[in-house]
């Protein structure tokens, strides 16, 4: 799965890493629904961390379509509240 973070690029995530990575999308929709900044500050951290650690960066030069693309990591909780709703934007 290629996911890009807006700003940073795109990585080459493993498929065996999309239940993790909905498990912290869940978390940021949740945190966001309940009016948790704080919480929600951790969960999309992690989730931008997943992605980073998990992910091969692909190299710009190469085009590719993304299959999710995640907003930059200072997006802010307002921001945030449009966004991550419902299912959150992690397909699954």
């Amino acid at each position: 799965m290629i996911v890009r973070i807006l700003s940073e690029g795109q990585f080459q995530v493993p498929s065996a890493q999309l239940d993790r990575l909905n498990r912290l999308d869940n978390a940021v929709v949740d945190a966001v629904a309940k009016g948790k900044e704080a919480q929600y500050k951790k969960a999309y951290a992690r989730l931008l961390a997943l992605v980073r650690e998990k992910g091969q960066q692909v190299p710009t030069a190469d085009f590719v379509s993304s299959d999710v693309v995640l907003p930059q990591a200072d997006l802010t909780f307002e921001e945030a509240k449009s966004l991550f709703v419902g299912d959150g934007v992690i397909p699954g």
